[in-house]
């Protein structure tokens, strides 16, 4: 879930971590293993809906899947209930870009492009993370705005070490996906992530010059996330007050990752692969 404020969920009762200036948080290492386990919880919901979603589904079959994964882990859903969305998932289809509600109404069907993010409250920590699936066989430019997303995500953290800056991550999302003929929604943004779901830094994904450009330091931990539009980069809220979906009804893709700064570079901490 990713949302341009850096709104704050309810501390949790866990020791406080050290706090870089402007208020960023710098995990320890006995903090870091929680953040890794309630990573790969995430992770492993994900990887599980991506090998299960099938046309014919609901969204909200999707959400009820994750909420008993997650619970059966040993976390909660970070989502639910968080400044008051109703389910565990974001579900987005096709032009829906970010924080689309499950409803039993959307029903997934061959072709569609379909994003879920989610997130795991465990031992006081979160993790973050969010896919696109290709349902069934999609269009060439379906697929190819969903691999560059990917790629955009990936080049954003190769930029991820000690000494680096926020904008390093920005611009080599931003240059991939301009490259490619595609736009950065530039609503939305990564961010800090911990303790809290939504902490300080905003992490863009674009070249700005709104905030301060961070340097990265080792414990540091980001939820780094391109949300790539095929056509403008400009969204609009639906009446349910959440989701956003593009102006052109244009695909949208999204893909994220916590990410842990190293003392030597990053640390995935929601990788799929090591599930």
């Amino acid at each position: 879930m990713n949302i341009l404020s850096n709104l704050l969920s309810k501390p949790s009762p866990a020791p406080r971590a050290k706090k870089q200036r402007r208020g960023i948080e710098i995990k320890s290492e006995p903090e870091i293993e929680i953040m890794r386990q309630a990573a790969q919880i995430v992770a492993t919901v994900l990887k599980e809906i991506s090998e299960t979603v099938k046309p014919g589904m609901t969204t909200a079959d999707l959400d009820a899947y994750a909420e008993r994964r997650i619970r059966e882990m040993g976390a909660t859903p970070s989502f639910k209930g968080y400044h008051g969305f109703p389910a565990s998932i974001c579900s987005c289809l096709n032009n829906e870009v970010v924080h689309g509600i499950p409803s039993r109404k959307k029903v997934i069907r061959a072709g569609d492009v379909l994003k879920v993010d989610t997130g795991a409250y465990y031992q006081g920590f979160h993790g973050d993370s969010c896919i696109t699936i290709a349902v069934g066989k999609v269009k060439p430019d379906a697929a190819k705005l969903i691999r560059v997303a990917e790629e955009a995500l990936y080049q954003g953290i190769e930029q991820v070490k000690p000494g680096n800056y926020l904008l390093d991550i920005a611009g080599a999302i931003e240059d991939r996906v301009k490259a490619n003929g595609f736009s950065v929604v530039e609503d939305f943004t990564g961010h800090g992530v911990g303790r809290n779901l939504h902490e300080e830094p905003s992490v863009f994904n674009f070249r700005t010059r709104q905030l301060p450009n961070v340097k990265l330091q080792a414990g540091m931990t980001l939820a780094i996330e391109p949300i790539v539009n095929a056509g403008s980069k400009f969204t609009r809220i639906l009446s349910d007050r959440w989701t956003a979906v593009t102006v052109d009804n244009a695909l949208s893709a999204q893909f994220e990752h916590t990410v842990l700064v190293t003392e030597n570079g990053y640390e995935i901490l929601t990788d799929r692969t090591r599930v």
